[in-house]
């Protein structure tokens, strides 16, 4: 990040420092803030008027919108140097989304933001049968969930070539021993069977707080038009990631089925998450955003004190 301070006499601090427009500030979203705060101006996008006073007392400036109504989104032009885009598509929207869209309208109709980093996801690439990947893999999205993500991407792109240094993070499972449901904790607490090695699928991680850091990176750091894979270096299986975390934890291994009975057992939600195996190479993350991950790895990074 480029130093802000200036020599006297200098437009006032108002003008000469960086704002951040944070659209989508829910957790990653706060941890990325608090690594910004006190160096940049922070402004946060939120749908909800309740979480106003808790935005502004972690040092954010609020900004409700309804990021579902495009006429609102056009307050936001101008508003950010940079921003940073975390927020989800809606589901009822199929195969589109028509946020991202209306988001990069909204910024193009004044000065330009220099950069927008865009929290994606690697469910982009659908099923590569545990081959290990980069960012040129097609993308093959298998869910109506990931082909949303690959739709904002098209719509990021298109502001890139407005000539915005736009980045794609492709995100993996996020977890953290202080994220709500960010560990494997409840699930091993009901016993929720995982699959036998010989059907089991590679998973990714990433640890929250390794992905705010990524995320500011993102904001100074790297060539525009460039997706980046935002994991760790984690290689294991799901049933393995799951049997690491009861040891951690001193509780019971999962059990351990096979794929046809999973099929019949677990919801349509989690077998969606069992249908697609890959490992993800990071090592534009490393290279390019230069980012020195302090979790490279779940047994690290799973420790209820990391």
């Amino acid at each position: 990040m480029p130093s802000i301070n200036n020599p006297p006499g200098a437009l006032p601090a108002r003008f000469r420092r960086q704002r951040v427009l944070i659209v989508g500030c829910g957790d990653v979203g706060s941890r990325a803030a608090a690594l910004l705060r006190g160096r940049v101006q922070l402004i946060a996008v939120t749908s909800s008027a309740d979480r106003v006073p808790a935005l502004r007392a972690a040092g954010l400036r609020p900004l409700v919108a309804d990021l579902d109504a495009p006429q609102a989104l056009r307050r936001l032009a101008g508003l950010g140097t940079r921003v940073l885009h975390l927020a989800p598509p809606p589901t009822a929207s199929g195969a589109r989304d028509p946020r991202t869209l209306a988001l990069v309208r909204a910024l193009r109709l004044r000065s330009l933001p220099a950069a927008l980093v865009y929290g994606s996801t690697s469910g982009v690439y659908g099923d590569c049968g545990g081959a290990r990947i980069d960012e040129t893999r097609p993308l093959r999205p298998g869910t109506a969930r990931a082909q949303r993500r690959v739709d904002a991407e098209r719509s990021v792109r298109w502001l890139g070539r407005a000539g915005v240094a736009t980045r794609i993070l492709r995100i993996p499972g996020i977890y953290a021993p202080d994220r709500p449901g960010g560990t494997p904790h409840e699930r091993l607490r009901k016993g929720t069977p995982v699959l036998h090695s010989a059907d089991d699928v590679y998973t990714n991680h990433i640890h929250a707080d390794d992905l705010a850091r990524i995320c500011v990176a993102a904001l100074w750091r790297g060539g525009t038009q460039r997706a980046f894979h935002a994991s760790d270096d984690t290689e294991l299986k799901m049933g393995d990631y799951f049997d690491l975390a009861a040891d951690l934890y001193g509780m019971a291994r999962p059990p351990r089925i096979a794929r046809e009975a999973a099929r019949e057992q677990l919801s349509a939600s989690l077998l969606s998450f069992m249908g697609e195996s890959r490992r993800l190479d990071n090592t534009r993350l490393r290279q390019e955003l230069r980012v020195r991950l302090r979790h490279p790895t779940v047994a690290t990074g799973l420790r209820p004190d990391s």
